[in-house]
């Protein structure tokens, strides 16, 4: 852990995105192994602002937390942060979140998710830090077919765009990289899960709807699969990769077939359970967990939305030797003992 690595050193990181689902849970584990945390966030009403403000009620219990409420969008206000703080790595993932709500609200994605992100590269080429790190998705292999899904394949073809704003983000990390030497990863999460979770994602709308009585909705008849990766997991990833920036590579060579790196300091990771989960398994589990059978109204599959996706993790376990492995069993488990305590239900 990096504790070990670096003792009572209290390194600066900068977290986006700090009091949402993954920055909330990362947050909180740099903050309780004496790393110094500054965290940003706009607070948007995209979901529950109750569950947000608890989440940072929680965080700002910590003598080692630094909170800013700014919008990525104001780039004079992130400026200021970073030449106050001066942190040493960034970990940026604040983003509008949803595939779905990007059919709705187009600008919402161009505002955050790439202007916001331009704010963030210049201020770490301004403010320079030891490493970028930023939340891609899975969602840029869009219409793939071919699994697992590997980042050697191709990603050009995505199907809605929230993917294709994640896949812009790549893009404009590598420019950066290769223009001002800034050492950049891209982590392309994979359906993540777990307490504290996103109100807007199937298996914490499933459980709620569940728990009070009401039918679910289940897209193209449950005929999906997902590589459904718990949160612990995710968290871990990104705190073995946080101390491990890319380098300069002079030998790359894209005959090689690598499409994950390049010569600039750039690489670009999987982080997702490496093993496809059926919908309709999920939702059975989730089912055994609360105790309730439910009520399932079957609909066609929705626009912007993929048949599987599963993650080809193998760079991840050569480079950091780690490789995510909660079982839905597990995880779905403790996100429903969670979920019954926090509602109280």
């Amino acid at each position: 852990m990096l504790t070990e690595l670096y003792g009572e050193n209290k390194m600066k990181v900068l977290i986006t995105g700090a009091v949402g689902f993954i920055g909330f849970h990362l947050s909180k584990e740099l903050v309780e192994k004496n790393f110094n945390v500054i965290g940003i966030d706009n607070i948007n009403d995209y979901y529950d602002i109750n569950l947000k403000n608890r989440r940072l009620e929680k965080l700002s219990k910590y003598e080692n937390f630094e909170f800013r409420k700014v919008d990525l969008k104001d780039k004079e206000v992130i400026n200021g942060i970073f030449a106050e703080f001066n942190p040493e790595y960034v970990v940026n993932l604040a983003a509008q979140a949803g595939v779905r709500y990007s059919i709705e609200n187009p600008y919402a994605y161009v505002d955050s998710n790439l202007i916001g992100f331009v704010n963030i590269l210049e201020a770490c080429r301004h403010f320079p830090v030891k490493h970028l790190l930023y939340a891609s998705s899975s969602s840029v292999y869009g219409g793939n077919t071919v699994v697992p899904f590997s980042t050697n394949h191709q990603v050009d073809h995505p199907v809605s765009l929230y993917a294709a704003t994640k896949k812009s983000n790549e893009l404009m990390a590598h420019t950066y990289s290769h223009l001002y030497n800034i050492p950049t990863t891209g982590l392309r999460f994979f359906t993540v899960y777990g307490p504290w979770g996103r109100p807007d994602m199937a298996y914490f709308s499933f459980t709620k709807n569940i728990i009070e009585g009401k039918p679910i909705k289940v897209f193209n008849h449950g005929k999906m699969e997902r590589d459904f990766t718990y949160i612990d997991d995710i968290v871990e990833g990104i705190e073995k990769l946080l101390t491990k920036p890319p380098k300069y590579n002079p030998d790359w060579d894209e005959r090689d077939g690598d499409l994950s790196s390049s010569t600039a300091p750039y690489k670009v990771y999987n982080i997702g359970n490496n093993g496809p989960v059926k919908l309709e398994e999920f939702i059975s589990v989730i089912e055994e967990k609360v105790g309730v059978e439910a009520n399932k109204i079957y609909m066609d599959m929705q626009p912007g939305d993929v048949l599987r996706t599963y993650a080809d993790v193998s760079d991840l376990e050569r480079d950091i030797d780690f490789k995510p492995n909660t079982s839905i069993e597990e995880g779905i488990g403790k996100f429903v003992d969670w979920y019954r305590e926090y509602y109280n239900c």
